[in-house]
């Protein structure tokens, strides 16, 4: 039984870690990588336009702090009454149009 290509999470985890990850908006570039298999610059313009701000913003450690705050898509330091886990990831299934497995599993037990 084959385990894929051993390469296919690493690349786009080398370039998205340099965005700074959750930090920025890494994590949800990677995302659209490897649900889409966007080349990464047209992941970041489907991103920023989802964030409905700039591609160079994407990076902006501060600006996305704001923007993961008001978007309820989760931050590295969360604080109580902000989304995590979860919850953040069903808010960014639904934000960037795509399906998470967990979030899908988790809502079809729920149901």
């Amino acid at each position: 039984m084959g385990t894929g290509d051993p390469a296919g999470v690493a690349i786009p985890h080398a370039i998205t870690s340099g965005m700074g990850g959750i930090r920025t908006a890494g994590d949800l570039v990677a995302r659209m990588q490897m649900t889409r298999g966007m080349k990464i610059a047209e992941a970041k313009k489907y991103v920023a336009d989802k964030l409905g701000i700039s591609v160079l913003e994407l990076a902006d450690e501060v600006r996305m702090r704001e923007v993961r705050e008001d978007l309820k898509i989760g931050f590295i330091t969360s604080r109580g009454g902000h989304p995590k886990g979860m919850e953040a990831k069903h808010h960014i299934a639904r934000l960037l149009d795509i399906d998470i497995n967990s979030v899908d599993v988790f809502q079809a037990r729920c149901l």
